[in-house]
């Protein structure tokens, strides 16, 4: 990311872009000057504008450094995995038990049962990483007619034996 403002020289505005990249990791050799110039001392907020480095992350270095021995940087992200993966048993119970279940009803369980709060995405997934898919099928379609054409037959036909009788003249 990058932004741009003007500086006053001479009574002449210049453009000064600045570069700002916040994705970027810092080295381990700039960690250990850093953690050094603090224990030696300086304070962090003096540390941080000396190593060009924000002041909470200066902070937050050495309080691991003190508090655990940790230099490194840590792993960026979300660990891997699903909340789900430790209630797969449950999960794939409740499909068993109730074929035609949807990921709603499965999350509405989850939360009633389980303590577990997820979304119907999430329920997906984690179907969706196991290779397990639910196609519709005739059971599915119970209410609906069939089809257009045969739907229209199917009330001809009623409406064909209902005339058939013959009508009764008093």
């Amino acid at each position: 990311m990058s932004f741009a403002y003007w500086w006053p020289r001479d009574s002449v505005f210049f453009l000064i872009r600045k570069e700002m990249d916040m994705s970027h990791g810092f080295s381990a050799d700039l960690r250990w000057r850093l953690l050094s110039a603090i224990s030696e001392g300086l304070s962090t907020r003096k540390a941080a504008k000396r190593f060009g480095i924000g002041i909470s992350t200066a902070g937050e270095w050495f309080r691991r450094y003190r508090d655990n021995g940790e230099t490194t940087a840590r792993k960026q992200g979300q660990p891997p995995g699903s909340k789900l993966d430790e209630h797969e048993a449950f999960i794939l119970g409740l499909v068993e038990a109730t074929p035609d279940i949807s990921l709603a009803e499965i999350v509405e369980r989850l939360l009633a049962e389980r303590s577990v709060s997820a979304v119907p995405s999430t329920v997906w997934e984690f179907f969706n990483k196991r290779g397990i898919t639910f196609k519709k099928n005739g059971a599915c379609k119970r209410t609906a007619t069939r089809g257009r054409e045969s739907g229209a037959r199917s009330l001809v036909r009623r409406a064909a034996r209902s005339r058939s009788r013959k009508a009764h003249i008093y």
